[in-house]
């Protein structure tokens, strides 16, 4: 299916930017938050895992219901999950389109990757305890 991908803080992401290595922050960060009609159409539950691509690439994600979101669109907090399906593209501005990135979303049984994972596949260094 297809959706529009938003990106932003959270207060439990700001919480725990400082420690990105921690099973909170990869929780916070590795979630795609969708509308529970969404859900049900593309048949996933709560905690589901789901792989998210987009035009710049993909990555695999934990689904959270989250009922104030609009059907269409979904929503991932800022961080290394959402760095992989956020363009490079500036438009003249200097910032990527943090906002309606298109996405297209399935299941999977595939692993959601950890931080340092992600970090490697895209040439980067391992985030430090």
């Amino acid at each position: 299916m297809n959706f529009l991908l938003n990106t932003g803080r959270t207060i439990a992401q700001g919480s725990t930017v400082e420690r990105k290595n921690s099973t909170k922050y990869r929780e916070e960060a590795s979630a795609v938050s969708m509308n529970p009609v969404d859900m049900f159409e593309l048949m996933v539950e709560q905690g589901d895992r789901v792989r998210v691509k987009s035009g710049a690439g993909e990555v695999v994600m934990w689904v959270r219901q989250d009922p104030g979101l609009v059907r269409g669109k979904v929503f991932v907090c800022l961080g290394p999950y959402a760095n992989h399906l956020v363009g490079p593209e500036t438009h003249g501005t200097g910032m990527p389109d943090f906002k309606s990135t298109p996405v297209s979303i399935e299941p999977t049984d595939d692993p959601v990757p950890s931080v340092a994972m992600l970090m490697r596949e895209c040439g980067g260094v391992p985030y430090e305890d």
